[in-house]
């Protein structure tokens, strides 16, 4: 016994250092952590569960002379403070982290262990793509990891943190997760690369400007998270785990408060402008409210005019959306619509209660709007409220107005709260575009056409701009002063703890994509 001992530990160090020391030291050259490393970082000390570390690949007719073990990617499962996640980190070291037979049935195996426990799916991605020796058979395998992450999506918590090149179908695996991390100068995404972009196009440009992490972050809307360094960014992960259940059939975690839930915040009374076209910081509002002013945002660098995040009120977790005066006046547009939208929809997949404040002076106007599809983009945001079934509480702080208001989860699309500050303006529209309509021919009439418009407009403002004729209809269900703003959102959420809905029977809904 005592040699085939030896024999596997012989075997079991060939595997704990499968990539050569040139490999290994062009990894960290470049400033990046070796595949085993970043597990050892992310996961609790001592807990990590390896799987099929002694696998290699069967490709023999490849050409590829050298059978490293575990095959260019180290699966299993350990704990991230104490709850259970799966991981799985390509080794770059090892053919490049490029894809084979042998290496997708590991990420196979590894995704079906996760959906079938219940438990969060992290991939740490740093791989050159499909194996080119192995020809269709890494296509096929590439199809089982993305039917894979479409069966547990809104099942199990899915992450993808990109640590290097991730290019041409392996982009579609993280893009179908629940969120995507990435590190400013290190981690590259896109389809096609510059080469190929100047080839076909013509065009120049870097593979920073291309696929990084900048970019990402703020012109495609691709990376939910970037960070400047790896244990950052696995830090960051670690975060965001702990506002997140395990699975869509737990409730969102629950942690013992360290913010009194009775606390006032007066400083929100002297937040608001005395004008209505200032703009303040809805930042602000959120992190006073929330416990410990403790708030992780979501896309922070790209649609700026809503802000999207997770935070916990009395020790619950909550997502927050809420709109932006400080950019472009809070208004809706496409990319603000689509990034609220996916938000609102992972909140509800995973039984999060949603918080969301509302200043919205519309959808934004304007011919490439219309024909790049507002409609269409408002619409899934419209259609993300409407389907929630969590806790949901709406706040108005300021303008509240048409079509825009309705969206922005309004009792009438289900919201089961709705709250008012005293300086909330609910109505179809501002009151210069509403006098220009309703007093069209008297203005053209009027011997001081400027002097009437100021009268008309303060005569409006009186009428609507004021939270009293909703709240006398019951679509808002109290006026409120801002400094019990916490005190009630928490309140509100007690009651709503035992919340169900019933859903109607279905194969899924169409969401106007």
């Amino acid at each position: 016994m005592s040699e085939r001992l030896d024999d596997l530990n012989d075997r079991r160090e060939a595997a704990l250092h499968a990539g050569s020391e040139r490999a290994v030291k062009r990894q960290h050259d470049k400033g990046k952590m070796l595949a085993r490393e970043r597990i050892d970082y992310f996961l609790d000390d001592g807990s990590f569960h390896e799987l099929d570390m002694l696998v290699r690949h069967r490709a023999h007719e490849s050409g590829i002379e050298e059978r490293p073990y575990t095959d260019g990617v180290i699966t299993g499962w350990g704990t991230v403070d104490g709850r259970k996640v799966f991981v799985f980190s390509q080794d770059f070291t090892v053919f490049g982290g490029a894809l084979g037979e042998v290496f997708a049935e590991k990420l196979h195996k590894v995704m079906d262990l996760a959906t079938s426990v219940g438990a969060p799916m992290i991939g740490l991605n740093d791989g050159a793509g499909a194996r080119i020796q192995e020809g269709v058979v890494s296509l096929d395998g590439y199809g089982g990891i993305f039917w894979r992450n479409v069966q547990a999506s809104g099942v199990i918590p899915q992450i993808s943190v990109i640590l290097g090149p991730c290019a041409g179908g392996a982009v579609y695996s993280p893009a179908m997760t629940d969120f995507i991390f990435m590190v400013r100068e290190k981690s590259h995404m896109f389809i096609t690369g510059p080469d190929v972009v100047r080839t076909v196009t013509g065009e120049e440009v870097t593979l920073e400007e291309l696929g990084g992490a900048g970019s990402h972050a703020t012109k495609s809307g691709v990376a939910s998270f970037v960070c400047d360094d790896e244990k950052q960014v696995l830090d960051e992960v670690k975060v965001l785990l702990s506002y997140l259940p395990s699975n869509n059939l737990e409730s969102a975690p629950v942690v013992d408060p360290q913010d009194d839930a009775d606390r006032s915040c007066p400083e929100l009374n002297d937040l608001m402008p005395d004008s209505p076209n200032l703009p303040y910081d809805m930042r602000t509002v959120i992190e006073v409210v929330l416990d410990n002013g403790e708030f992780l945002e979501y896309h922070d660098s790209w649609a700026q005019n809503i802000v999207c995040g997770y935070g916990r009120l009395n020790g619950r977790s909550v997502g927050v959306v809420g709109n932006q005066p400080m950019r472009f006046a809070g208004v809706l547009d496409m990319m603000a619509s689509e990034k609220a939208a996916r938000f609102v929809r992972t909140c509800d997949a995973f039984n999060i209660p949603l918080i969301t404040f509302v200043d919205v002076p519309g959808f934004l106007p304007g011919v490439d709007q219309e024909h790049g599809g507002i409609i269409r983009h408002g619409a899934k945001l419209l259609y993300a409220y409407c389907e929630a079934t969590v806790p949901r509480i709406q706040v108005i702080t300021r303008k509240a107005y048409g079509g825009a208001y309705v969206v922005m989860d309004s009792k009438s699309v289900g919201s089961d709260l709705s709250l008012a500050w005293p300086s909330a303006e609910l109505a179809v529209m501002g009151p210069q575009g509403a006098v220009e309509i309703l007093h069209r021919r008297e203005l053209e009439q009027s011997a001081d056409p400027a002097a009437r418009r100021e009268e008309l407009v303060d005569e409006y403002m009186e009428k609507f701009a004021n939270p009293y004729v909703a709240a006398e209809r019951g679509y808002v269900d109290d006026v409120i002063d801002p400094a019990d703003t916490r005190i009630r959102l928490i309140a509100g959420l007690e009651m709503l703890t035992t919340k169900h809905e019933e859903l109607p029977r279905r194969k899924h809904g169409n969401v106007p994509l």
